[in-house]
């Protein structure tokens, strides 16, 4: 199983397919001390940010299985084990439909057949039957929005011996407001998908929670303020049960500035 280390990075920009801009923002990711960086589920970009470094781990999050063929991430994943072996998790989500589990499990067998084990691949689960079947059939689980609260009780469902990598929005903003509008896009975005929106009300949010971005939802699921604030929270999510805390940069123009801010403060890098 690969080890995640305790600080991942996702990448800042997850539909470019320049791989010039990925592999430099690999490069940077690896000489800052980031654990694993974590690329959309674009494979040939995902190819790129692996050829770029030499020991950093790349992850997707996610490929969508209702839209990638098994043959494309097996084919994908050989040519990469053969050339930088182990440093390829092999993320998936997104089985959209009436029947998502019966989806993911007709996908993983056909990882399986091909090669790719339980050990190599992380699902993106959020409800209970999914967090099951990331106990079962994966290394573990890549939840996003969710609060140390629920990290706590995912932890209970996949166990000690299982990864749970948490996707957190960072938002290195001075107050509520510039924090809010950070955030607002890309919920409205995601909440308008029936999963995160059902895992939020799970959570104990209300739907005008959602769609305002009130007070709590916003202080709930994300981490902003200063780098210290920002440090503060993610050891609530490490302390709650998470063995990764994967940084979402939002709201600020530089990023490449504030991954070397925060890899200072929490990895302690210069």
């Amino acid at each position: 199983m690969i080890s995640l280390g305790p600080i991942g990075l996702a990448g800042s920009n997850p539909y470019t397919d320049d791989a010039a801009v990925v592999a430099d923002e690999a490069r940077r990711a690896e000489d800052l001390g980031y654990s694993t960086l974590w690329r959309s589920g674009n494979l040939p970009m995902l190819a790129a940010a692996v050829r770029a470094t030499t020991s950093i781990p790349v992850a997707t999050g996610i490929v969508p299985v209702a839209r990638v063929p098994t043959t494309e991430v097996v084919s994908t994943y050989d040519d990469l084990q053969r050339e930088h072996p182990d440093r390829f998790l092999v993320g998936l989500g997104g089985a959209h439909g009436p029947r998502p589990v019966a989806t993911l499990n007709t996908y993983l067998d056909a990882l399986d057949a091909a090669g790719i084990g339980a050990e190599r691949r992380i699902l993106a689960a959020l409800g209970p039957n999914l967090l099951a079947l990331a106990r079962d059939r994966s290394a573990g689980a890549y939840p996003y929005l969710v609060t140390p609260s629920y990290v706590a009780s995912a932890r209970s469902v996949l166990g000690p011996d299982r990864l749970l990598a948490v996707l957190l929005m960072v938002i290195p903003a001075a107050d509520h407001e510039q924090a809010r509008a950070a955030a607002a896009e890309p919920l409205r975005f995601l909440t308008a998908q029936g999963g995160y929106r059902r895992n939020l009300i799970r959570q104990g949010f209300t739907e005008s929670d959602i769609d305002t971005v009130a007070d709590r939802l916003l202080d709930g699921i994300t981490a902003w303020g200063t780098p210290e604030h920002i440090s503060q929270r993610i050891a609530e999510y490490h302390a709650a049960g998470a063995d990764q805390v994967v940084l979402r940069i939002l709201g600020i123009e530089d990023v490449a500035v504030w991954q070397a801010r925060l890899a200072h403060t929490l990895l302690g890098q210069s």
